[in-house]
């Protein structure tokens, strides 16, 4: 009895830990969509700052390039829309995870205790 306690309690914690390195990915790819997000509200400002007689250059590989200011203006734009989406989603996805590992914590503890008084039972015997 204890041993199949055991081997669920076993496979139970792998799956969280599983869920864990999840949430952690998740977390850094959303400090990193924040960092951009940051970064692309500066240029925005920026960019407001200019008018159509500033020049503006855009690096591609080791090259600068002209740009007309309002195709980066819609540049910035699209870009900072993109990053706002997929920080959305990123919420909901950690949100989701957290349920899931709430949920394997509690499995977690009533496999613990469960295999705890089976290792009782079996110590009485």
């Amino acid at each position: 009895m204890a041993d199949a306690i055991q081997k669920k309690l076993k496979a139970e914690l792998e799956k969280y830990s599983q869920l864990q390195k999840d949430v952690s990915k998740s977390m850094s790819s959303r400090q990193k969509l924040e960092t951009q997000l940051t970064e692309n509200n500066i240029v925005k400002e920026e960019l407001d700052l200019l008018d159509s007689s500033n020049t503006i250059y855009k690096l591609i590989g080791p090259v600068l390039v002209k740009q007309d200011l309002d195709e980066a203006k819609a540049t910035v734009g699209k870009r900072l829309e993109y990053i706002t989406g997929e920080l959305q989603r990123y919420e909901t996805l950690l949100k989701d995870m957290e349920k899931k590992s709430e949920q394997h914590r509690e499995v977690l503890t009533s496999l613990q205790q469960d295999f705890q008084k089976a290792q009782g039972l079996a110590k009485g015997k």
